[in-house]
């Protein structure tokens, strides 16, 4: 796939993931819980998640294979996906939205940045360059410029 349509593709699940939160924020506001927004957007994930794989017939995982995978890999995603988005759901209404995912991406990128450089979590390891602290000066530039009046 070349590398625009990935450019493209992560742009727009940016963008479907603010707009989930701001439905789920409205969700978690109107029965006071953000971690019913959480319960809700997991459990419709995951009916969606399999009608996408029940039609697109990608879904075979053979016994095998969910034998072989470490048991918390099934459950620890989870675990830091409802401690994170009940997180966002509950500082939107306070901050705001804009703020809120600045503040939000800021994490994601420090914490990616470490992880790359370390190998954290399995993951394959990236070098910090100065083009990359570069950039994320330039991020906390735009977040201290988006947080101020």
């Amino acid at each position: 796939m070349k590398l625009v349509v990935l450019y493209i593709l992560a742009f727009t699940g940016g963008v479907f993931l603010a707009v989930q939160a701001g439905f789920n924020t409205q969700l978690g506001a109107l029965t006071k819980h953000p971690v019913v927004a959480v319960v809700s957007t997991s459990i419709a994930s995951a009916i969606f998640g399999s009608c996408f794989i029940f039609f697109t017939n990608k879904g075979e995982v053979s016994a095998q294979i969910v034998y072989e995978v470490p048991w918390y890999l099934w459950f620890v995603g989870g675990l830091f996906s409802m401690i994170g988005i009940s997180l966002y759901f509950y500082t939107i209404p306070k901050l705001g939205i804009s703020k809120m995912i600045a503040l939000g991406l800021c994490g994601q990128l420090l914490f990616s940045l470490l992880a790359g450089k370390f190998g954290w979590l399995n993951l394959p390891i990236e070098p910090l360059t100065p083009r990359k602290l570069i950039g994320v000066g330039a991020l906390i530039t735009g977040i201290f410029l988006i947080n101020s009046k």
